[in-house]
């Protein structure tokens, strides 16, 4: 046998091997993700809904919709931040209006230096919330009518100071059907969520800004969000502060509480994605060695597979269970969605190395603004 043969075996031995070890994990981490608590009572604490809200005429109305039908929350604000919406943002928002709870703050002139546009519009939007819990929600997420006073137990048990229900994401085109499910699939089997909650080491992270509440008292001890002002993952940047400050934040399923569809079509899905992952690869190295190892586990065994290699279709069998395990979990569509994993990697390659030749290049922008 060939040396190239040998050292394509051990690559599809190798892939095969970590994909059934990554469905495992995953199996593992779905049993130990928090989950919300469901027996509750009326929460009477003042509670601060801050939505920053930047042409989002198309969903906005939903969230609010949502919002305002939040039950046993005793006394409850809802602010939103209209951040110089074009798009008829804040006639939408005007509707809402007649509701007492619900205030709207005018978007003012550019961020200032080092700030980014959502990460001001939540400091600002902070600035003016009463509430002793913090609720941040985007302006594209729907709750259901129970979700604040779920959140709310969570954090009224002391086990955590700010916690991070992941919504159930929601794909409509074909694009956005291989890519978002990423989103869980990616903490669900690489990062141990145990670990990550109890351990103090920042590498171990997970957070979406999408629903994140945290109590007043600890957002202020690690300084809001001036703290991570020039962050583009605003949310695990603020997880990172809660950590190195002593305090705990929490990953916990929101399947049941929350819906967002973050992307509509492929244009939007790439601007949106090519402006985050250079941060969240951390480096050039660092993305490189990521894609290479999601190649070898996720795209060998397929492609050795289709010529004939059995240890190839096992790992394929793995990938794909893996897969459809968090898509089960999460109420996302298991079929025939989980059987193109391997183009979900393909996709997440080629949006890595296009994110980072705009960082390079200084041509990343989003909602119209450049990143720096």
């Amino acid at each position: 046998m060939s040396a190239g043969r040998k050292i394509a075996k051990v690559a599809v031995a190798s892939g095969s091997a970590l994909a059934l070890a990554g469905a495992a994990h995953s199996w593992w981490n779905l049993r130990r993700l928090r989950v919300l608590p469901r027996e509750v009572q009326p929460h009477a604490q003042r509670v601060s809904v801050l939505v920053p809200a930047r042409d989002e005429a198309s969903a906005i109305g939903h969230c609010l919709t949502s919002l305002r039908a939040q039950v046993d929350v005793l006394d409850l604000e809802i602010l939103v931040l209209d951040d110089r919406s074009s798009d008829g943002t804040a006639d939408v928002v005007a509707h809402h209006l007649g509701d007492h709870r619900v205030r709207v703050i005018a978007g003012v002139g550019e961020p200032p230096a080092g700030w980014l546009g959502k990460t001001w519009a939540c400091h600002r939007l902070s600035e003016r919330a009463t509430g002793r819990v913090l609720v941040f929600v985007d302006a594209d997420v729907t709750l259901a009518p129970d979700a604040l006073r779920r959140i709310l137990a969570l954090l009224e048990s002391g086990v955590v100071d700010a916690v991070s229900p992941y919504p159930r994401q929601l794909a409509g085109t074909w694009p956005e059907r291989i890519i978002q499910p990423l989103l869980q699939w990616s903490w669900s089997t690489l990062l141990p969520l145990g670990l990550a909650e109890h351990s103090p080491h920042t590498s171990l992270v997970a957070a979406n800004g999408q629903l994140l509440a945290i109590t007043r008292d600890a957002y202020d001890s690690i300084g809001g969000h001036a703290a991570v002002r020039g962050e583009v993952l605003d949310d695990v940047a603020l997880f990172k502060q809660l950590k190195r400050a002593g305090r705990r934040g929490a990953l916990a399923d929101g399947t049941d509480v929350a819906t967002c569809r973050m992307y509509e079509g492929w244009r939007d899905l790439r601007d949106g994605y090519c402006k985050s992952l250079w941060s969240a690869t951390g480096s050039p190295a660092g993305a490189t060695a990521l894609v290479a190892l999601l190649t070898l586990t996720y795209l060998v065994p397929p492609v050795a597979a289709l010529f004939g290699s059995r240890v190839g279709a096992v790992g394929y069998a793995g990938a794909v269970s893996g897969r459809a395990l968090v898509a089960h979990r999460v109420s996302g569509r298991v079929w025939p969605d989980s059987l193109l994993h391997p183009a979900s990697i393909l996709a997440f390659g080629y949006l890595t190395a296009r994110s980072w030749t705009g960082r390079s290049r200084g041509t990343l922008t989003w909602k119209s603004r450049p990143l720096p």
